[in-house]
C-alpha cells in the first residue's frame, strides 16, 4: 500500500498546529529579534477589495533564509454567520532550494502574531506590566491578547468588555480556564481608572475608549488599521501624545493608524516598535513617566516572524541555517 502523508506530515498544519509552534513568548523575542535583522525585506501589503465588501491581504516578507507570503481574506459579511472573517493561509519556502516548507493557518498566525507584538511592546513599554488588563472587544484577538499577557507577562485579572454580553461571558469563561481572574464589566470607560494595561481589539468601526488613562497606562491598539477605523477617541490619542508617549509598530502606520489620524497627529514623527527593541537600553531616560499608546496596524514582517519561529520548532537544520545566514544590526 503507498505511503499517504498526513496532514502534518506534508506541511500543511491547521489551527492547532500552528499555534503549537508558536509559543507566546518565543514569538515576541522572535519579533523582537527580526526588527534587528537587516537581511529583512518587507514591502508594503497589498489589499484588493471585493465584492460585497471584503478584502484580499496580499502580504510577503523575506530575510536571508526564509520566503512567506500571507494570503488572508477578511469577510465582514461573516459576522454571526457561523463563518470566520479572517480566512486563508501563511505559504514558507526556504530560499536555499525553492522548497515550500509549511503552510501554516493564516488566522492563527495573524491573531498570534498581532499579540505577540502588542507583548512585546508591553513588556519594553508597559509601567505596570502585571495588570490588571482591560480587553475591550471579546473576539479572537481577545482572546489572543489576554493569552499573551496571561502566559507573556503574568497578568491575574482581566477586565472584559463586549458590546456582546455573551462574547465577553464566553471570553471571561476561557481566561479563567487559562488561571486567571475574569470580570465582565458594561463600560470600558468605566474600568480605565482600574487597569493600568488596555487591549483595544474591536473591528474598529466606532469609538470603543475614550476616557483619559492613568499615568501609568499601557494601551495596545489592534483594531484601526485603516484611516478611516478607529477605535480610541481622539481626546484620548491627543492626550497620550501631550502627556505621555505614542509607539506605532511600523513606518506604515502613516497611511493606515485611523486612531492616530483622525486625531490630526504627525504620525510621521513617532518612534516604531523597531526603534524602541534598537533603543531599549536608553528608552526609559529619553522619556518621561506617562501613559503609553502602542498602535498596531499589522505587517508582514510580523509574519514572517511567525515563519521563522514555526520552521525553527518543525526543522531544526533549516533553523541553523537561517541563524547563520542572518545579519545582525
Amino acid at each position: 500500500m503507498p505511503f499517504v502523508p498526513s496532514f502534518a506530515s506534508s506541511g500543511l498544519l491547521d489551527a492547532a498546529a500552528t499555534a503549537a509552534r508558536l509559543p507566546w513568548s518565543e514569538l515576541a523575542d522572535e519579533i523582537a529579534a527580526l526588527l534587528q535583522d537587516n537581511s529583512m525585506v518587507v514591502p508594503q501589503r497589498a489589499v484588493l477589495p471585493l465584492a460585497q465588501g471584503g478584502s484580499l491581504f496580499v502580504m510577503p516578507a523575506t530575510d536571508q533564509a526564509v520566503a512567506m507570503t500571507k494570503l488572508i481574506t477578511l469577510t465582514p459579511g461573516n459576522a454571526g454567520t457561523g463563518r470566520p472573517s479572517i480566512q486563508g493561509d501563511v505559504v514558507v519556502f526556504d530560499i536555499a532550494t525553492g522548497q515550500r516548507r509549511l503552510v501554516l493557518d493564516g488566522p492563527t498566525v495573524t491573531a498570534r502574531r498581532t499579540a505577540a507584538a502588542s507583548l512585546l511592546a508591553a513588556q519594553r513599554l508597559a509601567p505596570v506590566p502585571q495588570g490588571p488588563l482591560l480587553i475591550v472587544g471579546a473576539g479572537v484577538q481577545g482572546l489572543a491578547h489576554a493569552e499573551a499577557f496571561i502566559h507573556g507577562l503574568g497578568v491575574r485579572e482581566v477586565w472584559i468588555a463586549s458590546r456582546s454580553r455573551a462574547s465577553a461571558e464566553a471570553l471571561a469563561a476561557q481566561v479563567q480556564a487559562l488561571g486567571a481572574q475574569a470580570r465582565v464589566v458594561p463600560d470600558a470607560d468605566a474600568a480605565v481608572p482600574h487597569c493600568p494595561l488596555i487591549a483595544t481589539c474591536t473591528t474598529g468601526k466606532a469609538v470603543v475608549l475614550s476616557a483619559p488613562p492613568r499615568p501609568d497606562t499601557f494601551i495596545a491598539a489592534v483594531g484601526a488599521f485603516t484611516p478611516a477605523m478607529v477605535e480610541l477617541a481622539p481626546g484620548l490619542c491627543q492626550h497620550i501624545a501631550q502627556h505621555g508617549r505614542i509607539v506605532v509598530d511600523t513606518s506604515d502606520a502613516l497611511h493606515e493608524a485611523g486612531d492616530l489620524l483622525q486625531a490630526g497627529l504627525d504620525v510621521a514623527a513617532l518612534p516604531t516598535l523597531g526603534d524602541v527593541v534598537r533603543d531599549y537600553r536608553n528608552a526609559a531616560l529619553k522619556h518621561p513617566p506617562g501613559p503609553v499608546l502602542f498602535k498596531s496596524c499589522g505587517w508582514a514582517g510580523w509574519d514572517l516572524a511567525a515563519a521563522r519561529l514555526a520552521l525553527r520548532h518543525g526543522s531544526p537544520a533549516l533553523a541553523a541555517m537561517e541563524s547563520v545566514t542572518a545579519t545582525p544590526a
